[in-house]
């Protein structure tokens, strides 16, 4: 029996992880989750899934809940996510928060040596250096959630790292992806949620549409994969059939291919090294599908992935930066206080403006995150 504690079981990842663990409960089982400000949802989940702890983002809600399931204990905020992250019942962590607020309760996690399903990318880009250091020295595996690390992960089971030449992260090119950049100008929040492949929440649905989502998992992937950003690259694949894939010293590439639906990677990351059965998931029919198409990403049309790959590359604190500036600025752009094209032009002014500061401990990412978070509410103000 795997027993799950779930960061951001409100969110999509969340409610699919909730899925696989109400399809499979011989094999799952949800001992405590956190919902953020979802407290209607959270409601839902416990009355379902009857979890032994709950955390919500206010005090308030916490204990309106408190009162109303007295045989759960119910806790809040930061302290909250973390108490979630290393509860002594459950010893699977599945991190599938937005944001940076997702790192503490992860080295929290690996301090208490949890098995971690990472779906929080903002883990590893922002003090990657940290966290894989953290978890390779309490022996904790860092399993990934996302559909482009998971297939690298599968493509490279049985492999030998020392013999990858290349990763090869696809992307679908988002809800743009059909437009040359002088075309958004002027489009809406609504169209930039309207993605062609996937379902996903706001906030990855605009990253995905400016790219940074995938200029995120290259720096995941650097991460994840040991690799310098050099041998990491990213193709636009519009099926979304292919999640990435891997290429050896020999020429050879493996892909992983299946279905868009993001359960696969979640459920395979609980269920490693086996497979569990996922039988309502749609089989790949290639045949019908007819042709892939591939196409190299123009980083001129496409900045953010460029900015991406520089942040990794400068390294430090630069890549908190650069993040903390696109949560921010995404945040505006869904309440339209910025246009679309200028969430880039924001995260640029910000990476601008930052000296990095080199393997920087904890406290000091910390600090540049919330310096960068000021810094573009004063642009945005």
């Amino acid at each position: 029996m795997k027993t799950i504690s779930l960061l951001g079981a409100t969110g999509s990842i969340g409610l699919q992880t909730l899925d696989i663990i109400r399809k499979q409960p011989e094999t799952f089982e949800l001992s405590a989750f956190s919902a953020g400000q979802n407290v209607e949802g959270a409601r839902k989940i416990i009355n379902e899934f009857k979890p032994k702890l709950v955390s919500v983002l206010n005090k308030e809600a916490a204990d309106r809940l408190q009162f109303d399931f007295p045989d759960v204990k119910v806790c809040h905020g930061k302290d909250g996510l973390e108490e979630v992250a290393v509860f002594e019942q459950a010893n699977t962590l599945v991190n599938a928060v937005i944001g940076s607020v997702g790192l503490e309760p992860t080295l929290k996690a690996i301090e208490a040596r949890k098995t971690i399903a990472i779906a929080n990318k903002e883990t590893l880009v922002t003090a990657g250096h940290i966290v894989t250091s953290a978890a390779k020295k309490a022996g904790v595996r860092l399993l990934p959630v996302d559909s482009e690390h998971s297939a690298i992960f599968q493509c490279m089971q049985g492999e030998q790292e020392k013999n990858v030449s290349r990763l090869i992260l696809t992307a679908s090119g988002g809800s743009f992806r059909d437009k040359k950049r002088e075309d958004l100008k002027n489009v809406t929040v609504e169209e930039t949620l309207n993605h062609p492949n996937w379902s996903m929440g706001a906030k990855i649905t605009v990253d995905s549409a400016t790219m940074m989502n995938k200029g995120l998992e290259v720096i995941e992937a650097h991460w994840l994969f040991n690799l310098p950003y050099e041998q990491i690259d990213v193709i636009l694949h519009r099926e979304s059939i292919i999640h990435s894939m891997v290429e050896f010293h020999d020429r050879s590439v493996i892909s992983q291919l299946g279905s868009p639906d993001m359960r696969v990677p979640i459920q395979y990351a609980l269920t490693w090294p086996d497979r569990l059965s996922l039988p309502d998931a749609l089989p790949l029919d290639l045949a019908s599908i007819g042709r892939l198409h591939f196409e190299k990403v123009n980083f001129d049309r496409y900045r953010m992935l460029y900015l991406a790959y520089e942040a990794g590359k400068i390294a430090g604190t630069m890549p908190a930066v650069m993040n903390a500036a696109n949560e921010e600025a995404v945040a505006a752009f869904l309440d339209r206080r910025l246009t679309f094209l200028q969430i880039e032009e924001v995260v640029e002014r910000a990476m601008e403006k930052h000296q990095s500061i080199q393997l920087p401990e904890l406290e000091a990412i910390i600090e540049a995150d919330t310096e960068a978070r000021a810094l573009v509410r004063s642009f945005i103000t």
